[in-house]
């Protein structure tokens, strides 16, 4: 399992959130992507997601990018993204 490290990336230390729970596909998959293509080395950010989101979870693992999702008892998911500072996410 890899190990993310949240920097402080909004006042309070806490990851930017993406409430994306409202949207109809494929946009919550379009937003969580652009947001997570934007991050810098160590930067994370959280996505909520409707569904369990594979082509998400792919397309982070293909982008090398940290992730780890759990669900929601609302029937969401809660997605953290991090950046890693170096090398590949398996570094």
């Amino acid at each position: 399992m890899t190990r993310i490290v949240p920097d402080a990336t909004e006042p309070g230390g806490r990851p930017v959130e993406l409430d994306l729970r409202g949207l109809l596909a494929p946009e919550p998959l379009l937003r969580a992507l652009m947001a997570a293509d934007a991050l810098e080395a160590g930067e994370c950010l959280v996505v909520l997601t409707p569904l369990w989101p594979p082509p998400l979870l792919a397309a982070l693992t293909e982008r090398g990018l940290r992730h780890h999702a759990e669900r929601l008892p609302d029937g969401g998911v809660r997605v953290l993204i991090q950046r890693p500072r170096d090398g590949p996410a398996d570094a």
